[in-house]
């Protein structure tokens, strides 16, 4: 059965407190891409996903009121700049109805236990766990219990923090996916380490393992479904020039078509754990490879010896493994040098 790698567009912030930018983001990764070379439809992203704060819980007092002087500020303070970006729970339930629409499921990061609110809207298809709530035990208890399927990213714990949180979920269900994580933005390549999800699949068989990438291009993400990564998510951006603190590290429209076009020619390539020979490639193989072939003029009734031979192409006549078919065997017929000799040819 071919691969299928479940593929998330990661809007977090980037719609910059726009409901209509989300929208549009949604437009163009939810588009099916063309692969040029054999014309090919290719789906596009499976999921898309947003990301709920409840400013109550979010910051202490003091960080919250402190000021934040930056280009890819939109307040005067951190709280005026969180609240700014920040979308209400019917904006949420608005952009959801629009992915819906375009045929995406919708996950939702959830940072705090208010932000469940949002489910008298709306249920979203999976639950998202940010790197740095892995840790917040009440709020994993709190979404587990809505029985939702949960993904978790671990870019800011080790495996005694991924086991506490695993313990608190699965005592309400293991519909659970874990995602490795680097929470560097953007991640160096030699941080990266993509042998840990070698480790998670070995170690964590019951549960579906991904890559949450940060990496700048797409080299890295492609490299993760390689060694078996089945959920890939990446920030995804209007504009990577636009205002804000993810845009620069994310992907924009094309950077989506080339990712989301490699890893589904991926997906079509991993293939079986077996060695065979793909029958497309007859063609070529009755037309490049050698067959057993005279060296030179042979006459009607010889008798045929190894020194009269060798091998040329094309490949639709004996080979050399077969050679004792073909030695001591009687000509019927005149062949000049450097034919194929067939079967109908000798006695």
């Amino acid at each position: 059965m071919q691969n299928k790698t479940y593929l998330i567009g990661e809007i977090g912030q980037n719609h910059n407190g726009s409901v209509d930018i989300a929208k549009v983001i949604i437009d163009f990764i939810s588009r099916p891409i063309i692969d040029d070379v054999f014309g090919n439809k290719l789906c596009g992203m499976d999921a898309v996903k947003l990301t709920k704060r409840d400013l109550s819980q979010e910051l202490s007092k003091s960080q919250m009121n402190r000021i934040y002087q930056s280009p890819h500020s939109f307040g005067k303070t951190y709280g005026e700049h969180r609240e700014a970006l920040e979308l209400n729970d019917e904006e949420h339930y608005e952009i959801y109805q629009h992915a819906k629409e375009k045929g995406l499921e919708f996950v939702e990061t959830l940072c705090a236990i208010g932000c469940l609110s949002i489910l008298k809207y709306f249920t979203p298809d999976k639950l998202k766990v940010a790197s740095r709530d892995l840790t917040n035990l009440p709020l994993l208890n709190a979404l587990a219990e809505t029985k939702l399927p949960i993904i978790l990213s671990t870019g800011m714990a080790g495996q005694a923090e991924l086991n506490n949180a695993l313990e608190v979920i699965s005592k309400h269900h293991e519909n659970i996916s874990i995602l490795h994580c680097v929470s560097q933005y953007p991640t160096a390549p030699n941080n990266v380490n993509l042998k840990t999800i070698d480790f998670l699949i070995k170690n964590y068989p019951k549960y579906r393992i991904g890559y949450s990438d940060h990496t700048i291009g797409i080299s890295t993400p492609i490299a993760a479904v390689a060694r078996g990564a089945e959920i890939i998510e990446k920030h995804i951006t209007l504009e990577r020039s636009m205002k804000g603190t993810d845009q620069s590290g994310s992907l924009g429209p094309e950077g989506v078509r080339r990712m989301v076009r490699d890893i589904r020619i991926l997906d079509m390539s991993i293939g079986e754990e077996k060695m065979y020979i793909v029958e497309d490639t007859k063609a070529a193989k009755d037309k490049l490879e050698r067959s057993i072939a005279t060296k030179s003029n042979l006459k009607k009734g010889h008798i045929i010896t190894e020194s009269d031979l060798h091998l040329l192409s094309p490949g639709d006549g004996f080979k050399w493994s077969d050679l004792k078919l073909v030695v001591g065997k009687e000509l019927l017929e005149n062949i000049p040098a450097n034919e194929i000799i067939y079967q109908n040819l000798i006695k």
